[in-house]
């Protein structure tokens, strides 16, 4: 795209992105025969209001976009190298994969230890459980620190230890977007592809959402591997709720 840098489209392209796909998922978000909860409960049951959570999110992006910027900057790039890359799909299949194993590696751990921790559960990730119906725009509604901590200290992780290029990290942090909007769009749609080739999906992140899971299913955004070899992985059924819709069950006793 001529006049638009790669890093500049590495950097905005996931946000613009973010309020897209969320958008269409609101469009969608009257279709009650495949909600995971009643717009009722989403109503009744969340403790923040829906512009505290637009504000939240649009102040983390903001910080996204300066550390994306900054880390353009520093590590530059080489545009000869840049074309040889994308040249391999075989590089970028390597890059892409190992982004998506260090990106899940520290979110798993940082995810969990907030969660153990007492004070940063009640002073910080409390704040993304104020959404127990979890919906597509607040995705990214967290404390400020722990969006720096998870989610820009991770990008950034996966963007330095796979090699990959601005161009290619356009591509992998729009996906990345995408995907986690989806894991919090509470809908649980027939052959929407995250849901069908990722276990670790939109019912899989809600059971986490729900009281009784906040001891489990800490993995995000792309594989349950973390939560399996460790023991915090809690399956789940998919079942019709009696007043109309879908509910994500957990068919264990949680303890």
């Amino acid at each position: 795209m001529h006049g638009v840098s790669d890093e500049l489209l590495g950097t905005f392209a996931p946000i613009v992105l973010y309020w897209a796909y969320s958008g269409i998922y609101m469009m969608l978000g009257s279709m009650e025969s495949y909600r995971l909860h009643s717009k009722k409960d989403e109503d009744e049951k969340n403790l923040v209001p829906k512009k505290d959570v637009v504000i939240g999110v649009l102040l983390q992006q903001a910080v996204q976009a300066i550390v994306a910027t900054i880390l353009f900057a520093v590590t530059g790039s080489d545009c000869e190298s840049a074309q040889a890359q994308q040249i391999s799909f075989v590089v970028l299949g390597r890059q892409f994969f190992v982004a998506m194993m260090a990106l899940d590696t520290w979110q798993y751990f940082m995810h969990r230890y907030m969660h153990h921790n007492k004070f940063l559960y009640r002073h910080i990730h409390s704040q993304h459980h104020r959404l127990i119906v979890p919906y597509a725009f607040g995705a990214l509604y967290n404390h400020p620190l722990e969006g720096v901590l998870l989610d820009t200290v991770g990008g950034a992780l996966a963007f330095l230890v796979s090699g990959m290029s601005p161009v290619t990290s356009i591509f992998f942090f729009s996906f990345a977007t995408i995907k986690t909007v989806d894991d919090h769009c509470g809908l649980w749609l027939p052959g929407n592809p995250f849901q069908l080739f990722f276990k670790n999906n939109s019912a899989y992140h809600d059971i986490h959402h729900q009281l009784y899971g906040s001891k489990y299913n800490y993995s995000q955004p792309f594989f349950v591997m973390w939560d399996r070899i460790l023991g915090t992985y809690l399956p789940y059924k998919i079942e019709k709720r009696m007043e109309g819709g879908l509910k994500a069950r957990p068919v264990k006793v949680c303890k």
